[in-house]
């Protein structure tokens, strides 16, 4: 059973900086796509990252230049680095690997 576990949320005040975990469980990460998504309230889950196995990247433009996705094979966990943070940026981040599993989220809130 596949199992993913996020961390590294909390707050952060605008400009700062923030680095997401999603550790794995029952799958290797390094076989697979992964994606982070966040969810604000009142709107929809929009994806923020994605790398896939060959270590190739995207970002959707809202987040370009300022977050990062990462991948540690010897620790099967991915990673979300997240700077000059915006309250715009004030959501929960979800770990995803695609049409397998969701990890549980973690709460990311940027404000002064």
């Amino acid at each position: 059973q596949v199992h993913l576990v996020e961390s590294g949320g909390g707050l952060v005040q605008p400009g700062g900086s923030l680095r997401l975990s999603c550790a794995a469980s029952g799958i290797l990460f390094s076989d697979n796509a992964v994606a982070w998504f966040r969810q604000a309230p009142g709107k929809q889950r929009e994806l923020v990252a994605y790398i896939n196995s060959g270590g190739v990247t995207h970002y959707p433009d809202s987040v370009k230049g300022r977050f990062t996705i990462s991948r540690d094979n010897a620790k099967n966990t991915v990673y979300l680095q997240m700077n000059s943070l915006k309250p715009e940026d004030t959501a929960v981040y979800y770990c995803n690997l695609p049409s397998r599993a969701w990890g549980q989220g973690t709460q990311v809130t940027v404000s002064t």
